[in-house]
């Protein structure tokens, strides 16, 4: 199994903490571990992706990870709260 990232680790607090119906189904179903892997991997693509065309309007290297991390940890790690 592989081990997972930073990012992994953090979605899977979140998800946790805000995400139990989520996150037993998935585990039910045996899934979680490929989910959280999948959520790291398009986290850092999408990371990577927006913080180079960032650099190339002219932010540095810092400021241009800084608002990439703003723009994409919502889309897979931080995911709303369930109701």
């Amino acid at each position: 199994m592989e081990t997972l990232t930073q990012y992994g680790r953090m979605a899977e607090k979140h998800w946790r903490e805000f995400l139990p119906k989520m996150v037993a189904q998935l585990a039910a179903t045996g899934r979680l571990h490929e989910q959280l892997l999948k959520a790291e991997e398009q986290t850092d693509s999408d990371l990577d992706s927006l913080r180079r065309h960032l650099m190339q309007q002219g932010l540095t290297a810092q400021q241009a990870h800084d608002r990439a991390w703003e723009m994409v940890r919502e889309r897979y790690l931080f995911l709303p709260p369930e109701n």
